[in-house]
């Protein structure tokens, strides 16, 4: 029998009872308005089954789906760990998704309810189609508004960004999770994490696969304490690193970049930190940042579509550091580097990265199917190899050095931004004529959105009231940061964008006068 998420949180409760699984800090409980503290496993365990109890007398049961949006509490867990023992999957939300997205991920999950906190409850109300029972973390939930309609084994479903269309839902099982902790427990080698007590601290949000199936799911298999803050908070970092009395962290290439400006200081080996674990580092200060502050920053790669048991990562020495390289692939793991011709790409030349697990089991804890798209789940899987979209290069001696994205994606620090999706957005403005995106390099954020349009009235108000639009219709990181007024987009013979062309011209004219800078106007909102 396939072993759960909630088996294993009981299996752990068993034999650690009184360690920390959750250790809140002051200032992340002040943001959320929530007890600071630590939750030990047992009373984690107890605390699951009384809200695993309460779900069961409203009536949710296995093939559900619950949305959850409680931001990086513990109660995200709480909630994730009661449904998973009734077998109910679960349909993480992103807190900053506005009025579309989350109108098109109710309509296209369909969920039996939501739990969420009360400053957007409103929001998923009014976003479904249909009546959809919305409930605060502490109250008793509401009856299911559906019958189950999810696949037997769901434990889970992520939405990725998509290139061709809306986000795709990526069904996830058990197997995904546990074997996700599995990996972490036994990668060893610069990464290599104990049984005698753990604490990784983690800024990243949980309801993405790097914290929720990763942290989570390693601290959850050794008997480990997991820190999530509420966000990063580059003037406390190294405040909170120290009073959680944290072993090891989780990192955005975005967070050296920032730490890496504050000036030097005595302190800056002041911690407990064995190690970073991440991805996207700027090669040029991966070197400098580890002189400084005393660690290793373990670059790895994965997917939300492979979960971390499918992971590559740089943590066995001797590595190469500052050179974008993701160390050797694993024997669990097979590798190939295509060309565009769909040949074997020659040591250090470019290509397209595929994937599979070793064995007679090569989807083995990887994500089970895209729901609702079965051409793309074949198209990901073309020839027995799922295919990633990014573009790696492979030395002689087997190293693999990441390259850059073949799909149209904006990577925004840390965030997947799909160039369709906001060009869907956009060309809902009933102004916009015509709308293509683009990433061009951010120092800060690794790269930023830049939007090229028609519109009749060109100009700083237009530019202003296009962002307005976008915020309110999407999450603030998506907006373009940058706004281009032109004539005419690069277009084929078929009216497609070329988006070669395009990434030239963004680049030509992120630094022209006539280009509005929109950035300072993409904050996070509130409720």
């Amino acid at each position: 029998m396939t072993e759960t998420v909630y088996d294993r949180l009981a299996a752990s409760a068993a034999r650690w009872p009184d360690r920390p699984l959750f250790c809140v800090l002051p200032e992340t409980a002040q943001a959320y308005d929530i007890l600071a503290g630590e939750i030990s496993f047992a009373e984690t365990l107890t605390r699951v089954d009384a809200q695993a109890n309460a779900y069961a007398a409203a009536g949710y049961r296995a093939g559900h789906r619950v949305l959850i949006l409680l931001e990086n509490r513990p109660s995200y867990f709480l909630h994730w760990m009661a449904l998973n023992r009734l077998g109910v999957s679960v349909v993480p939300v992103n807190p900053d998704l506005r009025a579309a997205e989350l109108s098109y991920m109710i309509g296209h999950a369909e969920p039996a309810g939501a739990v969420s906190i009360a400053d957007r409850a409103s929001d998923l109300s009014d976003a479904a189609n249909y009546d959809l029972p919305v409930f605060g973390p502490d109250d008793a939930p509401l009856p299911p508004a559906i019958t189950p309609n999810a696949a037997p084994g769901e434990a889970a479903m992520l939405y990725t960004s998509g290139t061709t269309g809306n986000p795709k839902g990526c069904v996830l099982t058990n197997a995904y999770f546990t074997m996700s902790g599995d990996w972490y427990k036994n990668a060893g080698g610069l990464c290599a994490i104990t049984e005698d007590g753990e604490r990784m601290l983690t800024p990243l949000p949980v309801f993405h696969m790097n914290a929720m199936a990763c942290s989570f799911m390693a601290m959850l298999t050794v008997g480990g304490c997991l820190i999530a803050l509420d966000r990063f908070h580059p003037k406390t970092w190294w405040a909170s690193v120290r009073d959680s009395r944290a072993t090891c962290l989780h990192y955005l290439g975005v967070i050296p970049s920032i730490l890496m400006k504050a000036p030097p200081a005595p302190s800056d080996t002041d911690h407990a930190i064995r190690f970073g674990f991440g991805a996207g580092v700027d090669p040029e200060l991966h070197a400098p940042f580890e002189a400084r502050f005393g660690f290793p920053l373990v670059e790895g790669w994965g997917m939300t579509e492979t979960s971390a048991a499918n992971a590559i990562c740089n943590n066995i020495e001797p590595r190469l550091v500052g050179v974008s390289c993701l160390g050797k692939p694993p024997k669990e793991i097979e590798v190939r580097i295509l060309t565009d011709e769909g040949t074997e790409a020659a040591p250090d030349t470019p290509g397209e990265l595929l994937v599979r697990r070793a064995g007679n089991a090569p989807r083995l804890a990887f994500f089970d199917h895209y729901y609702k798209n079965p051409e793309a789940t074949a198209e990901a899987w073309e020839g027995g190899w799922f295919h990633t979209g990014d573009l790696v290069r492979k030395d002689a001696e087997g190293n693999i050095f990441f390259v850059d994205r073949k799909k149209n994606i904006i990577r925004r620090s840390g965030e997947n931004i799909a160039a369709i999706e906001v060009e869907s957005v956009l060309m809902q403005h009933p102004d916009i004529t015509a709308a293509a995106v683009a990433p061009v390099v951010d120092d800060i954020r690794g790269e930023e959105v830049f939007a090229c349009l028609t519109v009749a009235d060109p100009g700083e108000a237009k530019a202003r009231e296009i962002m307005e639009f976008c915020l309110a219709q999407m999450a603030y990181y998506k907006a373009p940061g940058h706004i281009a007024f032109v004539d005419t987009l690069p277009l084929t013979s078929t009216q497609k964008i070329q988006r070669g062309v395009l990434k030239t011209l963004v680049a030509s004219l992120v630094n022209d006068p006539t280009t509005f800078r929109t950035a300072h106007l993409k904050k996070r909102q509130v409720g």
